[in-house]
């Protein structure tokens, strides 16, 4: 597959980094020298300096051959216009990045008439995440899959935890009742995510990701040694379009927030198009502010201002003062693994969440749904097995399947199974797997 990048900023980069792991013909078009610098020294990808819209350019690197363009620079005008004629030129399929979301909502326009195959939004993705990491609260990183049928939960083990020292098997026959795989552990001090297999020990402060069935869940919160948080009263520091579509989302699931702007103007019109949200305009930096409109009685306090050290410094705040909850949007991807070292819940960033979900435009099989998780550089796919695929040919303990995988459960017939070693993959089953990178291009193969 040959796959042209508009744009070597973080999307780009992260993109690019996840296509480095395999044989694909890969391509990063910037201006900026010093970011392809950064990617040739990193990455085994071909870098072109210049301007993704010049038609001579996109005709020196064979646009007529590639199979997709993703225009993912910052400007949502320059992203359109590379798209549209990536398309003239022969390209198959276009991905552009925008910050519109009216783009997302309107029927009026058909955008594929012009060029554009795909938009993504990562304001909007990361408002949606942030919606979900409410409604699970104990934990710090959750993904649904078929309207949350199978569930993967990422929470750090307390003290409290009794599986805490016992191995993957052990913790597996004492709850025996619950149904659930561990698919990851991040181990604080260990760069290498582990795989879990039956003697792997649950250590304290380990971030472990579960693979959860929907009737599994609320028995999950004993084996982690947590309860299950009721959030309603919520803060957002920042009226960023993420913000703004995160205030928009809770309201419709009628929580209870406010949003605090410092840009007087914008907090007047965020006042007029959020009616159902208490709009505050001052400095949420100031512990005063704070305290006089109730921190301490907020279930969840979520920081999304453009700066990502006021985001964190102001979750630390309020995690003192005894929320629950707290998220900070941060801009910098080299903090997204410091979060449960630092104290606070979960530090998201829009550009990871867009380049993962742009991910699954470029994955061979029947991809239905992609995620990636905070803490780890790997994927969590949900394939949709197709007749005659090698992965049905045997049962899984005889598949050969790579270490560095794990599968995570199978919905059959819309309902969650559990995907031992004695299970037999069938044609049709939709089937979630944990992947490290380097084991992608391995698991594909199996279901092709």
């Amino acid at each position: 597959m040959k796959i042209i990048i508009a744009g070597a900023g973080d999307v780009g980069f992260h993109l690019a980094k996840l296509l480095s792991y395999e044989s694909q013909d890969t391509y990063v078009i910037d201006f900026d020298g010093d970011k392809l610098n950064y990617i040739n020294n990193n990455l085994d990808v071909i870098t072109k300096k210049g301007d993704a819209t010049s038609v001579k350019l996109l005709k020196e690197i064979g646009i007529e051959k590639a199979d997709l363009l993703l225009a993912v620079t910052e400007s949502q005008n320059t992203n359109f216009t590379i798209s549209v004629i990536g398309k003239a030129l022969g390209v198959k399929k276009t991905i552009a990045r925008i910050k519109n979301q009216e783009f997302l909502e309107t029927k009026d326009v058909n955008f594929k008439d012009f060029g554009v195959d795909f938009m993504i939004s990562p304001q909007e993705l990361a408002a949606d995440e942030i919606k979900m990491l409410l409604n699970q609260s104990s934990f710090n990183d959750t993904v649904a899959f078929e309207n949350g049928l199978f569930n993967v939960m990422g929470t750090s083990l307390t003290y409290k935890s009794p599986i805490v020292d016992l191995t993957v098997k052990e913790a597996k026959d004492k709850f025996n009742m619950v149904d659930f795989i561990t698919i990851a552990i991040k181990r604080e001090g260990v760069a290498q995510t582990i795989i879990p297999r039956g003697d792997t020990v649950y250590k304290m402060s380990d971030q472990v990701y579960f693979s959860v069935p929907n009737y599994s869940l609320d028995k999950l919160y004993p084996i982690i040694g947590k309860e299950h948080l009721d959030i309603n009263n919520v803060m957002i520091l920042g009226g960023s379009g993420i913000g703004q579509k995160t205030a928009r989302n809770l309201c419709k699931d009628n929580f209870k927030v406010k949003l605090i702007e410092k840009n007087k103007n914008k907090a007047i019109r965020l006042a007029e198009e959020l009616s159902n949200t208490l709009v505050i305009n001052g400095d949420g930096r100031k512990l005063e502010l704070l305290e006089e409109e109730c921190i301490r009685q907020m279930d969840a306090f979520i920081a999304v201002t453009g700066d990502s050290e006021t985001n964190i410094m102001s979750c630390l705040v309020a995690k003192s003062k005894g929320v629950k909850k707290t998220i900070a949007l941060v801009e910098n991807m080299d903090y997204i693994n410091i979060s449960q070292t630092i104290g606070i819940d979960t530090l998201i960033n829009k550009k990871l969440i867009a380049a993962s979900n742009i991910f699954r435009h470029i994955r061979k099989g029947e991809i239905l749904a992609l995620a990636n998780l905070h803490n780890i550089d790997a994927e969590v796919f949900e394939f949709e097995v197709q007749p005659n695929a090698k992965v049905t040919e045997k049962p899984i303990k005889e598949l050969r399947f790579p270490r560095e995988a794990v599968f995570g459960g199978i919905i059959r017939n819309e309902k969650a199974l559990m995907s031992f070693g004695n299970m037999q993959i069938q044609n049709g089953d939709k089937v979630i797997v944990f992947c490290l990178p380097e084991a992608i291009s391995t698991v594909e193969e199996l279901f092709n």
